[in-house]
């Protein structure tokens, strides 16, 4: 097993960089690539050993899909079934940061294990000049889960990816911090006309269904996305959510004018909050505290994405 604690080559996500990751990525490696919202460890789609090695990177459970990175609708309609929904979507979301769930192409070049078995495939098209420039100079779908240890917490930043996965990552470019901070949403579009969003996000539900109309309220009965798994986003330590104040044995993580031992957002935005909430829980995890209380963030808007990844890493 590769060691942990063994860096793998960070380098500046310049030309010179870029193509050495494409390079990479053809060849059936593993590269992390920083997007709009994490930094994504990224395979060629359509490779099963490539793929594979996602999985062992990240230890991931095999029944958990992994997100397809596309360079255009045209790239996704090759791999998926794109409807007028889908279509909608993309004109008003696409290049960014919601992730759609369609029916999957028969035919399509894919990896079973990207799909996880399911007969649909998750797809989103990143606004991130970076990972855009790879998927352009690659020339490939690209799976591309967070390049984070499975279950941990997700890496905003290059120097999160090489303390979580080390040599496993294979090759780091570096864009710098993360602008959203925060995983795409992601919205499943089925063949009834229903829709239902499986993982909140920067995209919000009220933002889509004002293209959509209501949302669909059937229960999800099984995992269909990236997520979807009850405890995520785990810290390692216990974690206590709408703390007003701490402990001595606790790390505090604070919003607004609680401010805490780092705060997501001192002055209560919660754009930046979802920014800054991985490299919190980062501190949080890397601090002497045996355990960890967050504030209360209101669950309203993105909010509701923050408060979700918060309720995972608590689980």
């Amino acid at each position: 097993m590769m060691g942990k604690h063994q860096h793998p080559p960070i380098v500046p996500a310049d030309s010179a960089g870029i193509a050495r990751a494409a390079e990479r990525l053809r060849g059936g490696a593993l590269v992390a690539v920083p997007t709009e919202t994490v930094y994504g460890l990224a395979a060629r789609a359509d490779s099963a050993d490539a793929v594979a090695a996602i999985y062992r990177a990240k230890g991931r459970p095999d029944f958990n899909p992994l997100i397809v990175h596309v360079a255009s609708l045209e790239q996704a309609g090759e791999l998926a079934e794109i409807g007028a929904d889908a279509r909608k979507l993309a004109d008003a979301f696409w290049p960014g940061a919601l992730t759609l769930v369609v029916p999957l192409r028969a035919g399509a070049r894919i990896a079973p294990a990207v799909t996880a078995g399911l007969e649909t495939i998750a797809l989103r098209c990143p606004e991130h000049p970076v990972m855009r420039a790879v998927l352009s100079e690659s020339g490939l779908p690209l799976a591309a889960p967070s390049a984070n240890r499975s279950g941990g917490v997700s890496p905003t930043r290059a120097d999160h990816v090489a303390a979580s996965l080390g040599e496993a990552a294979g090759l780091i470019l570096d864009g710098g911090a993360c602008a959203a901070g925060i995983e795409s949403t992601i919205v499943a579009l089925r063949r009834d006309g229903s829709w239902q969003v499986l993982r909140p996000g920067p995209v919000t539900k009220t933002q889509i269904s004002g293209i959509l109309g209501p949302e669909s309220d059937a229960a999800t009965p099984r995992i269909e996305a990236p997520g979807q798994l009850a405890s995520h986003y785990a810290p390692g330590k216990p974690v206590r959510l709408n703390a007003r104040e701490a402990a001595a044995d606790e790390f505090w993580i604070g919003f607004g004018d609680r401010q805490g031992d780092a705060n997501l957002s001192a002055s209560g935005d919660l754009a930046e909050a979802a920014a800054h909430l991985y490299a919190c829980l980062h501190l949080a995890a890397a601090a002497p505290q045996p355990r960890i209380a967050v504030a209360p963030v209101p669950d309203e808007g993105i909010g509701a994405a923050i408060n979700d990844r918060l309720r995972r890493a608590a689980a």
